[in-house]
């Protein structure tokens, strides 16, 4: 299985500065339609912050032809490249997942994103597609964080102050977890650069432009949310197949809302990850279940699965 031997660990990714009070942030759609009255209370939650939030030209907008998509691809790709590119904007904020980044990611200027220099970049679900396009096409690390137009982030005070803290403090959240429930699910301890997201969007990247060619040297987050353990088990045996989880060092387990009794999930992630070998956590606390933690991705980190917790090295924003 292991096809990718003698390639060097990857290095940490670029960290974007912390942000200061006042700081202006936009709030970009590059999914699924955003819900206006949401939208507006998410964004008094970051001006309680001491944050200027800036609502980017069609974060409200609604595809002509198709109800899953906020806008037409290239507004929303538009979106993101003009809030990055303005020197003012300290940092980019998805206002919620749903689908539709796989449509507008390679609309993206990506040499115009490298050139304007580091940014916060914060989201999840669906925004794992634009994380995983940040580390491989720009080098900058980024944060899989809640997003100000969901009811995960508005009803969740745990989640908020995740990442309150992570966005002006990061040095005073360098260990995440324990979950409620985390604990080994393979013992052991692992060190490597943090990647993942939303397991289901990892998948669908292999094979497209601009793809990391596997996760040697990484630790990898997985979550997902909705998908029965069939699914779940397409996915993973997919990434296994394609030669994509050879190398991992450790794996870090989120949530599976929806995605069936746990101890079936349970079960199945242990039959399809534990022939790795390593050192797996579960339930760490990330993803769509309640108090997601904010973490950041493209940095080194020491993972504990036994006690349940992942250590950075370096705090999230420099």
């Amino acid at each position: 299985m292991h096809r990718h031997s003698g390639t060097a660990a990857p290095a940490a990714l670029t960290r974007p500065p912390r942000l200061a009070p006042g700081a202006r942030v936009a709030v970009v759609a590059t999914s699924g339609p955003v819900p206006a009255e949401a939208l507006e209370s998410g964004l008094d939650i970051l001006r309680g912050w001491d944050l200027d939030p800036v609502v980017m030209p069609h974060v409200l907008d609604e595809h002509p032809a198709f109800g899953h998509l906020a806008g037409t691809d290239e507004d929303r790709a538009g979106d993101l490249q003009r809030a990055w590119c303005d020197p003012a904007v300290s940092a980019v904020i998805c206002a919620r997942g749903g689908y539709g980044a796989q449509r507008m990611v390679d609309l993206v200027d990506w040499a115009a994103i490298r050139a304007a220099g580091p940014k916060v970049f914060v989201g999840y679900s669906d925004v794992t597609a634009l994380h995983e396009a940040f580390a491989v096409r720009t080098g900058q690390s980024t944060l899989h964080g809640p997003m100000p137009a969901t009811a995960a982030f508005l009803k969740d005070t745990a989640a908020q102050e995740s990442l309150r803290a992570t966005l002006f403090a990061p040095e005073s959240v360098m260990t995440l977890g324990p979950g409620a429930g985390g604990g080994a699910l393979v013992p052991g301890r692992a060190s490597g650069i943090t990647l993942g997201g939303c397991v289901s969007l990892l998948a669908a990247d292999l094979g497209t432009p601009h793809t990391r060619p596997s996760a040697r040297g990484g630790l990898l987050l997985i979550e997902d949310v909705g998908e029965e353990a069939y699914r779940l088990d397409r996915v993973l045996t997919q990434l296994l197949r394609s030669g994509w989880l050879d190398g991992v060092t450790g794996i870090a387990l989120g949530s599976w809302a929806d995605c069936g009794p746990y101890e079936e999930v349970r079960a199945l992630l242990l039959d399809r990850l534990s022939g790795l070998g390593v050192p797996i956590t579960e339930e760490l606390g990330f993803g769509h279940g309640p108090g997601c933690l904010t973490v950041p991705l493209g940095l080194p980190a020491v993972l504990d699965a036994e006690a349940g917790t992942l250590a950075l090295n370096v705090p999230a924003l420099s």
